[in-house]
This record gives structure tokens, sequence and C-alpha cells, in this order.
């Protein structure tokens, strides 16, 4: 799958994230920061994967109708805020 680089920046982003989680287990940090970490991560993933699937949806649709759908971009962006 061709995934658009701003989507494996998110997806970097997140690594980045769980690593910080880690330093902070190590660091022997308070539950309740972790936990706030690990729930911002857990919301980036669930974004990032709204974003994977409504391209996948819209790639799908374009390739067996073979048409564009121009313009559906800030519908997409309304289902993906609204989970």
């Amino acid at each position: 799958m061709k995934c658009d680089p701003s989507i494996q920046n998110r997806v970097k982003r997140i690594n980045g994230q769980v690593q910080g989680v880690l330093k902070m287990m190590e660091e022997e940090r308070s539950c309740e920061d972790i936990v706030t970490q690990l729930s911002a991560i857990r919301s980036s993933v669930d974004k990032v994967m709204s974003l994977i699937t409504t391209a996948n949806l819209v790639s799908t649709i374009e390739e067996t109708y073979d048409i564009s759908l121009e313009g559906i971009d800030e519908a997409l962006n309304l289902v993906v805020k609204s989970k």
C-alpha cells in the first residue's frame, strides 16, 4: 500500500511518543503521567487508522468505477474528526 507522506510522518511521531513513554517508565514517572501519554498515543493511532481507511475507500471507489472523487476531502475530514 502506498501511503501519503503525511501519514508516515504521523506514524513516526507516534513512534517517538512510544519511545518517550518507555523513557518515562525507566525514570519511574507517575502512573498518571504515563497513562496521559498512552491516551494521546491511542488517539493518534485512531486518527492514523481513520486516515488510512478513508484513503483506501476513496481509492477503491475511484478504481472500481473509473471516476475521480475530487472535492471529497472536506467531507472525509469531517468523518475522521467525528470519530
